[in-house]
């Protein structure tokens, strides 16, 4: 065979074909690279996109750097503080009367006492003695509030006078040659007792050079005989109340009085002239006697405290022992006595 057959032989032969699996491998591979082309541009595009976003939510207000707690507040700023709301004037409001039966009212009366309580359990009685007095005079006569007040004022008055603590009614005094109780006594016109007590002074014996409290201040007493009570004022002030006993039948005398004699461990004269020395069982008078200027009648003592608050003396207001001691002590001769039914 020659050179061109063979040629022409070699051409006419079959080709040798490519396996099936060398194309699925070229698809696949154009398939994964098309795939990741296509997830590639998507993720551009967004990036691109979102970028902007701060941009613009920053630049819609230009407004400088500053701190997180200043970012937090308003954008519109605050109304200047030297400018205050100015609020509509109030309307006018007619003051309302006061009451005329009970000028403070009960309610208020518990708390407006307390400071006065205070001062009393302190030992400041000038203090709970003024509070207290407020209250007394502005509360309904014989009230229950009132008659609290009393409870304080009672305590204070008796702690201030019997006692060299200062107040505003006493003074001050010297003893001068030639002194003596009575004689200063009767110059303040005050008692014996009171200044004893005022000064803790036992016995008469006082020196020239020593000082005095001396009290100057004018007791008054007040009885009446529907209540069996007595109040005594001192400067036209409530300063104590007292019960007390009156006359059977109505026998206790009414009228203005002045006591006009005072006796210690008095004697009493029974009605048929007879003489009842103090001690006596039989004496009536107690330990006290302040007579007025009535004959027969005047202020003692009893040793039938059940008699108290009652109407069955034979005329006298009854007192307690111990409470007629302590007028004995305050009340000089010439103190005004009134009685009313």
């Amino acid at each position: 065979m020659n050179l061109s057959a063979y040629n022409l032989e070699r051409t006419r032969a079959p080709r040798r074909r490519t396996p099936w699996w060398v194309y699925a491998g070229a698809i696949a591979l154009a398939v994964l690279l098309i795939w990741g082309l296509v997830k590639a541009l998507p993720g551009k595009r967004e990036r691109a996109t979102a970028a902007p976003e701060p941009v613009v939510e920053e630049t819609t207000t230009t407004v400088p750097s500053v701190s997180p707690a200043a970012a937090a507040a308003p954008a519109v700023p605050p109304p200047p503080a030297a400018t205050p709301r100015v609020e509509p004037p109030p309307r006018p409001v007619a003051a309302p009367t006061p009451p005329t039966a009970t000028p403070v009212e009960t309610t208020g009366i518990a708390g407006s006492l307390a400071p006065a309580r205070e001062a009393l359990t302190a030992g400041d009685f000038l203090r709970a003695r003024e509070l207290a007095l407020t209250i007394w005079n502005q509360t309904a006569e014989r009230s229950p509030e009132q008659r609290a007040a009393e409870a304080i004022l009672n305590e204070a008055g008796i702690a201030l006078v019997l006692s060299p603590r200062p107040m505003p009614e006493k003074v001050e005094y010297t003893v001068q040659p030639g002194d003596s109780l009575e004689k200063i006594a009767r110059k303040f016109g005050t008692t014996i007792e009171l200044l004893r007590a005022g000064n803790n002074i036992r016995g008469h014996l006082i020196r020239v050079g020593d000082r005095l409290r001396i009290f100057t201040g004018k007791f008054s007493v007040a009885v009446s005989k529907s209540e069996n009570d007595l109040v005594l004022f001192m400067n036209d002030q409530f300063f104590k109340r007292y019960r007390v006993g009156t006359g059977e039948y109505n026998k206790t005398p009414v009228g203005d009085f002045v006591i006009n004699d005072r006796i210690a461990q008095p004697t009493w004269w029974r009605p048929d002239g007879k003489s009842i020395p103090f001690g006596d069982p039989e004496n009536l008078l107690g330990t006290h006697w302040l007579s007025i200027n009535v004959k027969g009648y005047g202020l003692h003592g009893t040793w039938e405290p059940e008699s108290i608050g009652h109407q069955l003396s034979a005329g006298c207001v009854r007192m307690l022992n111990e409470d007629i001691e302590q007028l004995f002590t305050l009340l000089p001769l010439g103190t005004p006595v009134s009685i009313r039914d």
